[in-house]
């Protein structure tokens, strides 16, 4: 075999097209006198009318002759699909249609993406659906994992589908049938779960059925045998795919702690076989303040991320308020899930000043407050004073973050904010729900109502992270300790991730802080 068939073997020849500039609708090439179309220098054209030389579809064009590769086996479809040339002729039509590409082509790393955004917003609604089929949550997440790379071998070439998340949902189930068909000749008890998920499948079109079955995910996270931290650690995972990276920042803890709970909670729900279940009405109370954590806690995931560029995560806010609201619905009179929505619309009628138009953080000092959701603000308060008429006792720690927050929305600027109020609140928030978070911004409070050092003071005792780094830095510049205040904020830097939202803000202020330094010696 010739250098040039062997280079031949084994593929599709790659078929040069131009795509025909305006104005060229009525060229044809030159023919001879028997009316045969000339071929042109270096390229296989149409000899006569019986040549029967194979062309691509439209066979009425003498200008698509595929180039001859001699006497070999033709490709397979695979083969064919992934012919570079044949990207960009997918809608199939004449010559003289090379420029009207099919309106659902695209360039292939504009799919790529369409298959990575559709995974991230539409992957807990799929797991939440398979998991109810097959009633197992690390199966669940290994087909889904395995539907998305077969999205990404697909999609480029045959174009995203009309209904991605069904797709995928579909290819994900068939995925989930192909595991356990693998694993059938080890242990038993599976032929019959792959017979369940033929026979089960459920239809998945409707909103309805996927809003019910990320609440039975919740509930299933949030099952009392499981510790409450590892319930939300389950579920933040589950849910939307957060790393373990980002699960330490919600919970405030390590990434080895966060990864040790997740593989505890996964073997704890297989061995005790938890059912993938709504509770009963009597088994609500137990299960609801830690579904209440979870939602709260995807929101702030979003709302203050613990890595990534972007300050906050559209998405997984507006997912955790739709969750919110789902439950409020569920349970109207109940108190604590009505909190829960009014502290979430409260903070979120805030993020239209969070960032500037750079995409840096704005404190909220230095936020403008026209732009705040005033119809999100009243809504909030509304719940809230709703919650706190149906509460027959203390107020619980989602009562008094939204009141927080509506005290801060409540006055037109910063400096009319009432901080003795706001210090009383977290005094009770700290006393019902203590935690590093809590205190941390009670001692920042402390220090807006003038008492720097008490603030400093309490600073000390709580353990540190970047942000108490970043707060003392803050209330030391205040006493003009600037290069202290300058050391602060590199040790929130360095205690970070590399692509923390706040980094930008942070490094400018450390900066600020070392010119001021230089200035007093």
């Amino acid at each position: 075999m010739g250098a040039r068939a062997g280079r031949r073997a084994g593929r599709v020849p790659e078929v040069r097209c131009r795509v025909r500039r305006a104005g060229e609708g009525e060229r044809r090439p030159a023919s001879d006198v028997d009316g045969n179309c000339r071929p042109r220098r270096g390229r296989p054209r149409r000899t006569g009318r019986h040549h029967r030389r194979p062309v691509r579809r439209n066979q009425g064009s003498p200008d698509r002759l595929l180039p001859d590769r001699g006497r070999q086996p033709r490709g397979s479809g695979s083969d064919r699909l992934r012919d570079p040339g044949s990207l960009g002729r997918r809608g199939r039509g004449p010559p003289g249609d090379r420029g009207q590409i099919a309106s659902w082509s695209s360039p292939v790393n504009e799919r790529y993406d369409v298959v990575g955004e559709t995974v991230r917003i539409e992957g807990a609604r799929i797991l939440a659906t398979l998991i109810r089929t097959v009633g197992d949550v690390q199966l669940a997440e290994d087909a889904v994992q395995e539907a998305a790379l077969a999205a990404l071998g697909a999609w480029p070439v045959t174009g995203v589908p009309p209904e991605p998340r069904a797709w995928l949902t579909v290819t994900a189930r068939r995925k989930a049938i192909d595991i356990i068909r693998r694993e059938r000749a080890r242990t038993g008890k599976e032929r019959a779960g792959a017979d369940l998920i033929e026979l089960t499948a459920p239809k998945v079109e409707t909103e309805e059925v996927v809003q019910d079955d990320l609440l039975r995910l919740i509930f299933t996270c949030c099952h009392p045998s499981l510790s409450p931290p590892t319930r939300v650690a389950l579920a933040l995972r589950t849910l939307c795919g957060l790393s373990p990276a980002q699960i330490a920042g919600v919970l405030l803890t390590t990434e080895v702690a966060a990864t040790k709970r997740l593989v505890r909670a996964r073997q704890k729900i297989a061995a005790a076989r938890i059912p993938y279940r709504v509770p009963t009405e009597a088994e609500l109370p137990e299960r609801l303040p830690a579904v209440c954590a979870v939602i709260h806690s995807l929101y702030t995931a979003g709302h203050a991320p613990a890595e990534g560029t972007a300050a906050y995560d559209v998405d997984l806010c507006a997912e955790a308020i739709r969750l919110a609201e789902l439950l409020h619905s569920l349970l109207p009179a109940q108190p604590t899930p009505t909190a829960v929505l009014a502290l979430l619309l409260l903070t979120e009628a805030r993020r239209p000043a969070r960032v500037d138009e750079s995409g840096e953080v704005v404190t909220l000092d230095l936020q403008d407050r026209s732009v705040w959701d005033q119809d999100l603000i009243s809504r909030g308060v509304t719940l809230l004073n709703d919650s706190l008429e149906r509460s027959a006792r203390q107020a619980d720690a989602y009562q008094l973050q939204a009141a927080i927050a509506a005290e801060h929305a409540r006055v037109p600027s910063y400096t009319a904010t009432d901080w003795r109020e706001i210090v009383r609140l977290y005094d009770l928030l700290v006393k019902v729900s203590p935690s590093p978070a809590a205190e941390l911004a009670r001692a920042v409070a402390i220090a807006e109502t003038g008492d720097v050092d008490t603030a400093l003071t309490l600073l000390d005792e709580i353990p540190p992270s970047s942000r108490r780094y970043a707060v003392r830095g803050e209330l030391l510049a205040r006493h003009s300790r600037y290069a202290e205040a300058a050391d602060e904020l590199q040790q929130a830097l360095d205690a970070a991730a590399p692509n923390h939202p706040e980094r930008p803000h942070r490094e400018r202020r450390r900066n600020h802080f070392r010119n001021l330094a230089e200035q007093d010696f």
